[in-house]
């Protein structure tokens, strides 16, 4: 009688992410690649773009997949490995996007990690390099 009770919305969180480990983490540093994004949009006077909204997207779609491991974990019994897989690589994925950002932004970023970072942009979206790279595969057959 007046009183709201939460235990519905525990189970939700506990069937939608079970006791994910680092969670918060991955959540912390995507609000944290969106700020820096966002700083970099404005140094490129680019704020207003699709590729902004598309990278939300991505990040909702994230949270989508490890909800996924979560219940495959769930569903085979496997103790949180597969979702905890799933988050340490969204981390790794988060902070290299972050300091990709800082580093294009004009942050000092240690030598190695920006060298490194050059070898990995490419300019070019997923869609075109794969269409590149089936283009070559068909040219190479020829």
């Amino acid at each position: 009688m007046g009183g709201f009770n939460l235990d519905h919305l525990e189970a939700v969180r506990f069937y939608l992410f079970g006791d994910v480990k680092f969670l918060h983490l991955l959540i912390l540093l995507m609000g944290l690649d969106i700020i820096t994004g966002i700083a970099k949009a404005i140094k490129d006077q680019n704020l207003w773009s699709r590729k902004s909204l598309f990278g939300y997207a991505r990040k909702v779609l994230v949270l989508v997949v490890v909800i996924l491991a979560n219940v495959i974990d769930q569903i085979l019994d496997l103790n949180g490995m597969v979702a905890y897989a799933t988050v340490l690589f969204y981390i790794a994925n988060e902070g290299l996007s972050i300091t990709e950002n800082l580093a294009q932004v004009g942050v000092l970023v240690p030598q190695n990690i920006a060298e490194k970072l050059k070898h990995i942009e490419t300019g070019k979206t997923l869609p075109e390099e794969v269409r590149e790279e089936f283009t070559t595969k068909e040219g190479d057959d020829k």
